[in-house]
């Protein structure tokens, strides 16, 4: 029973009914190895590595034969398609289907194994040649393999396109962060919105809000629930749970109100939330310095901060061995001097302007995980 249950996938097309075959994968694929590219010119031939696309060189070393690179070395459970001619490095094997197996419906079987676990190193992940040939996988008819080949080439596609989309947004948003905010010392930045003309102000941060500073006794059980906050979600794909009421360290500081969360360590990472209203019994991590101010609008502070300028100037003053383990001191940031509009009209709608397009960003984020997790779904229904 179980046997026949693994020869019948749960989900496919009409009109197919007929059992799959089990193979290895020997009998499916000749798996060919890469090769060093250092001896070659440059040239419009791409060579690729388990990271993608490095360069492009003047020969190929599959000249009209689409393939599949995996990798032998480093990334092996990454496997993508190689659109002939390519050269490939010799950490990435090329997988090149024999006849009768259909390109787009081995790919899709390449993604749908689970590489790791025929990892054969104890340090970097490595695969071998006669691992890969001998996993045994399941294959219906050249017809239905060419409809889900084809139907999963599709759904690619359209995640490829939301993908490009996400990068276009992200490279916009950057783009306005430079140019809404002075930069190389100058009061007034490259672009602002109609109607604000004057120059911008230098203050101290400090002399514009305070720290929150009231902990609370760790013992004590704060507030589980979320709060509705802002903040750049797609560069890390996860919600602040260490944020509220969810935090695991002794320090936890009362939070209420507006108030704008900076973390302390790695202020590249820009873990910066922008709470618009805490809960009752909220709290803060101890890792984060809660700044509140009635003076400055905190979704534009909130928006400063995620700049390349503000990021950099915070690196700088931050103390610590390493990147990873250097922090900014409260201290620091009361001290650190930010330029502003003098007008809040202004630092309202440059922050709401900004805080738009994470808006945006967030929702093509949250269509293309939708997408990536459609996609994991079929693998699993449409094969053995």
């Amino acid at each position: 029973m179980k046997d026949n249950q693994a020869k019948y996938p749960q989900l496919r097309f009409k009109c197919f009914t007929d059992p799959w075959e089990q193979r290895k994968l020997e009998k499916l694929v000749d798996v060919r190895s890469g090769h060093d590219y250092k001896h070659l010119n440059r040239g419009n031939i791409p060579v690729y590595g388990t990271g993608g696309y490095m360069l492009s060189v003047d020969k190929a070393l599959s000249e009209n034969e689409d393939a599949i690179g995996i990798g032998r070395k480093g990334t092996i459970d990454n496997p993508f398609l190689l659109k002939a001619p390519f050269w490939t490095v010799d950490t990435l094997f090329y997988v090149v289907p024999r006849v009768d197996y259909n390109l787009n419906f081995v790919n899709s079987i390449f993604q749908k194994i689970n590489w790791k676990k025929y990892d054969e190193s104890t340090g970097v992940p490595s695969l071998s040649k006669s691992t890969i040939n001998s996993v045994i996988i399941s294959f219906p008819s050249y017809e239905e393999q060419k409809q889900i080949g084809t139907f999963f080439q599709q759904l690619d596609k359209t995640i490829a396109l939301h993908q490009r989309k996400l990068t276009k947004l992200k490279e916009l948003k950057q783009g306005y962060l430079q140019k809404m905010f002075p930069k190389n010392g100058s009061k007034f930045p490259q672009l602002r919105f109609a109607g604000f003309a004057d120059a911008w102000e230098q203050r101290k941060l400090g002399d514009l809000g305070d720290i929150l500073r009231k902990s609370i006794d760790p013992q004590l059980t704060p507030s589980r629930e979320f709060v509705e906050y802002s903040m750049p979600s797609y560069d890390r794909g996860k919600r602040p749970n260490r944020v509220l009421g969810e935090s695991m360290q002794s320090t936890r500081l009362k939070i209420s109100g507006t108030v704008l969360l900076i973390n302390k360590l790695n202020v590249r990472q820009r873990r910066i939330w922008f709470v618009k209203k805490a809960p009752e019994n909220a709290v803060a991590s101890g890792e984060f310095v809660p700044f509140q101010s009635f003076e400055i609008d905190l979704g534009f502070l909130h928006q400063l901060f995620l700049s390349d300028k503000t990021t950099s100037e915070l690196q700088s003053i931050s103390s610590g061995t390493s990147n990873s383990q250097k922090r900014v001191t409260p201290s620091d940031l009361l001290h650190y001097p930010i330029c502003i509009p003098t007008t809040k009209g202004e630092q309202v709608v440059v922050g709401r302007f900004l805080s738009s397009i994470d808006n945006l960003i967030t929702l093509h984020q949250r269509k293309l995980e939708k997408l990536q997790e459609l996609k994991k779904g079929y693998l699993q229904k449409m094969f053995c």
